[in-house]
Formats: structure tokens, sequence, C-alpha cells
């Protein structure tokens, strides 16, 4: 049987401070402590070094989703999301986004996060805590999943 993985996206496939040199600073300070809500911000992120890959292999050794949380005041990040996926993954990724802000409620083997908030902490299956000493990048993820397929 297929493990099931869940991947999220800001700070783990999206590189969330590639936007901020693309924000005028007017926003910047209008938005400051609550960027994630500045309107559009979510369609001006770069993939994180090594996400791409490491999505489109991962891929193809388990039954791959998307789980990532939307700013609740930022309505635009929702559909910015999913246009994210369209651009940077396609059809790998088709129909595989799932927006939530409690995680613990998607069942599976793995999650890759960056955070331990939004049910990320109940999650059931193994949380890979990604940009911590363990899993600092996409190279010690894969490597460790590779392991973990079988």
């Amino acid at each position: 049987m297929t493990k099931i993985l869940y991947i999220d996206m800001d700070n783990v496939l999206v590189d969330f401070p590639s936007a901020l040199t693309k924000i005028p600073q007017n926003l910047l300070i209008e938005y400051e402590n609550r960027l994630d809500e500045v309107p559009g911000i979510f369609s001006l992120m770069e993939p994180l070094a090594d996400a791409i890959e490491s999505f489109q292999m991962l891929s193809s050794l388990f039954d791959t989703y998307i789980l990532s949380t939307s700013p609740w005041e930022n309505p635009s990040a929702w559909s910015d999301k999913l246009l994210w996926v369209k651009k940077h993954l396609g059809s790998s990724a088709y129909k595989r986004l799932i927006l939530s802000h409690h995680k613990n409620l998607n069942r599976g083997d793995f999650l890759i996060d960056d955070r331990t908030k939004n049910g990320v902490e109940y999650f059931e299956g193994e949380h890979i805590h990604f940009g911590t000493e363990r899993f600092p990048d996409w190279l010690t993820v894969v490597q460790y999943l590779r392991g973990q397929s079988h």
C-alpha cells in the first residue's frame, strides 16, 4: 500500500521572503507583523531551492498532497496558492491541494512542515520538521523519505 505524504507550502515548497522585495514599501508598512495578509503576496513567491524537483520525485514514491493553511483575512491567498501550484507543480499536483487550518484532520504517514501549529502538533503520522537541524533542506528530507517509502 502506498504511503500518504503531505507537504506544506509556505517556507517548505515556497520561499515566502522572496515576495517581500516585490511588494511596495507602503504595503510592507501597512501590513507590518501580518505580511501574509498582503493581497496577492502568495502569487509573488518563488519556489524554495530543490523544492520542485523533490516534490516530483517524492510524488513517484508516495501518494502526495499539498497541505497548507491560508490566512483567514486574505481571500486572495486561497486562489493565489492554487495558481502557484498549477504554475510550479503542474499535473503532478492536479487536485492535490488541501487548504485547512486543522492539518491534523488529514490522515497520512508523513507531514513535511516548518511549523508545529494549525494541527501539525496533533498529526497522527510522522511530522518531518522542515528547516530544523535534522531536516535543514530538501536534500535531507528526500534522503530520509526514500528509506521510508517501502
